[in-house]
């Protein structure tokens, strides 16, 4: 029962992030934004929809069960929550899943974005790690541990060329710490 409820509590939340990052692209591009990275943005949906389908197989179906750390499991995946909303609020309509860049615009550096360069991206690599330890589905999160740092090897410098180039990103975040294998080199 636990697993179902947190399973339609977890797919609810993605819909109503689908749903903001919409409105958020909308008011974007009426104002002249600019979307890159669409060919790889697809491998990612499908990635992201895998995961709900493997961890619905594995953890549901297959009944892996509770991790004995449940609690923990649970506190920390409640912490990347925290972190999920904390990095919307600091975009604002700036925030979206799509990499979609205002020219001219400062880019922001408050709230999480003041201490790392890709708040979100941390905070999904740790859920894609803690939601499937938490039901025991050991596939699902060796697989799409993998599958999801695969494509950050792609949407990270993807982004961050967009943001260099159609906004004062590089000014902003020159010593901002960032994604492994993001880093930036000295001018």
């Amino acid at each position: 029962m636990f697993f179902i409820l947190f399973f339609l509590v977890l797919a609810l939340q993605r819909v109503v992030e689908l749903i903001i990052a919409r409105k958020n692209e909308e008011w974007m591009k009426k104002r002249g934004a600019k979307e890159y990275g669409q060919n790889h943005y697809r491998a990612m949906v499908i990635i992201h929809t895998a995961f709900f389908v493997s961890l619905l197989l594995e953890a549901g179906f297959f009944h892996s069960g509770i991790h004995p750390l449940w609690e923990y499991l649970l506190a920390g995946f409640l912490l990347t929550q925290a972190g999920r909303i904390w990095v919307i609020s600091s975009l604002g309509k700036y925030w979206n899943t799509k990499i979609i860049v205002l020219p001219d615009t400062e880019v922001v550096a408050t709230g999480p974005y003041k201490f790392f360069r890709h708040p979100n991206y941390l905070i999904v690599t740790v859920e894609l790690a803690i939601i499937p330890l938490l039901f025991n589905a050991y596939w699902t999160l060796i697989i799409f541990a993998v599958l999801n740092q695969l494509i950050l090897l792609t949407r990270i410098p993807v982004e961050e060329e967009a943001l260099s180039r159609e906004t004062n990103y590089e000014h902003v975040h020159f010593s901002t710490p960032g994604w492994i294998g993001s880093e930036k080199k000295e001018k």
